[in-house]
């Protein structure tokens, strides 16, 4: 077992308490937005040797998942995660361009696709796929401006995803100016205060407006479904889906990936067209995940993908000779509430309180938690993990499986 040292992204969209609050610190009033922990070059995790710290992937390879805790105190940008040709295409293509790895204009960060899932550690609220067809039209009714009609009038001509899409496209290739966007602001805070919202719609443009005043993500973020997952409920995002998440805390288990594709609220680079193409291979899935319970103590959430599962068990004095934790090629284990220990099958011993991560692989045998918390533990699935239910948030809107 290696405990883990990570490191933290200090996002503009970041909260200023909630990561150093959770890791047991004092924050300095600087936003902090993610901790990383895993083996990805933009922020790997180091841990401790007799010789001192040195990079995960010296002493594990390259680990194919990646645990984020995230805190979100304004929306994040509207994006998209590419599928592996996709993210396999974009990389290389931008690294003819010669295109710096840390440049604001790169897009591609590495080779691989992107799925994820959230795990929910406070009330998290986020956009994510598109609304249906007549929704998007009624929420559009009863506003006026000429993008809005415009799209109305797209829509009318051709619904479905393939008319929600071309919407989409034509806001991002010619943005609505900045004053037409506020102009609509105003009137969906008057729809508001009237009473009349559609699903949250005109609410979250308005709020979304305090952040990112004029922008077309505005406009967009009245295509998309608003969902609140309440703490230890999880979402699974397949490649593919459009997605903004809004506020709250959480964990993010996902392939170890940095590609993103965004369609507004950032100042980061912008890439429609790969977006576009994105969401023109069809919507993935996005699925409220139901755990499996392999004991009495441990819920098991597993999407369906290769790269990850994710695991959280608690355990207590009444467990008094502890509890098993799952065994797998590649295991992070992290303290999400409380204090516990992780011990190994060679008797090593390694304590954790809340935000803490260890590091452990096959060799360390059978883990035993004990003390009284809760940990999350992502870890290479095996195939005798079991895949969880997955049940659709979208309906009966279009559905891929995960490339």
């Amino acid at each position: 077992m290696r405990r883990l040292h990570n490191m933290t992204q200090a996002y503009d969209w970041g909260s200023t308490s909630d990561i150093p609050r959770f890791l047991g610190r004092t924050g300095n009033g600087e936003p902090v937005a993610e901790m990383w922990l895993g083996t990805h070059p933009l922020a790997p995790s180091q841990v401790e040797t007799p010789e001192g710290l040195r990079p995960l992937s010296d002493v594990a390879g390259d680990v194919p998942f990646m645990l984020k805790i995230l805190a979100a105190e304004q929306p994040l940008s509207i994006q998209v995660h590419p599928n592996a040709d996709e993210a396999r295409a974009g990389f290389e293509h931008e690294e003819a361009a010669g295109i710096p790895l840390d440049s604001p204009q790169r897009v591609f960060k590495d080779t691989r696709h992107k799925p994820e899932m959230v795990y929910a550690l406070s009330t998290f609220d986020t956009l994510v796929g598109f609304r249906p067809t007549a929704e998007i039209l009624r929420v559009f009714a009863q506003l006026d401006s000429p993008a809005v009609n415009a799209a109305s009038a797209t829509l009318r001509a051709k619904p479905g995803f393939k008319g929600i899409v071309r919407v989409l496209e034509n806001l991002l290739i010619a943005p609505p100016p900045p004053n037409e966007v506020s102009q609509l602001v105003i009137q969906c805070k008057a729809l508001v205060h009237d009473g009349v919202d559609i699903k949250r719609a005109y609410s979250t443009a308005s709020m979304i407006a305090r952040h990112h005043p004029g922008d077309v993500g505005i406009v967009v973020s009245l295509l998309l479904n608003r969902f609140t997952l309440q703490p230890g409920e999880a979402m699974f995002l397949g490649t593919g889906v459009i997605h903004a998440h809004l506020s709250g805390l959480c964990l993010e288990a996902m392939a170890n990936s940095d590609n993103v594709m965004r369609a507004g609220l950032t100042r980061k680079a912008l890439d429609p067209e790969g977006l576009i193409r994105c969401l023109e291979a069809g919507m993935a899935r996005v699925a409220r995940v139901e755990p499996g319970y392999p004991s009495f103590s441990t819920e098991v959430y597993s999407p369906a993908v290769e790269e990850f599962a994710l695991a959280v068990t608690q355990v207590s004095p009444g467990d008094p000779d502890g509890v098993t934790l799952i065994t797998a090629a590649h295991s992070i284990v992290m303290c999400i509430g409380g204090g516990v220990q992780v011990l190994n099958s060679h008797g090593e011993k390694i304590s954790l309180s809340r935000g803490e991560a260890v590091y452990t692989d096959v060799e360390d045998g059978e883990l035993t938690l004990a003390g009284t918390g809760e940990v999350a533990q992502i870890y290479l699935p095996g195939p005798n993990t079991p895949d969880s239910e997955l049940k659709d948030l979208l309906g009966a809107r279009p559905v891929r499986a995960i490339p």
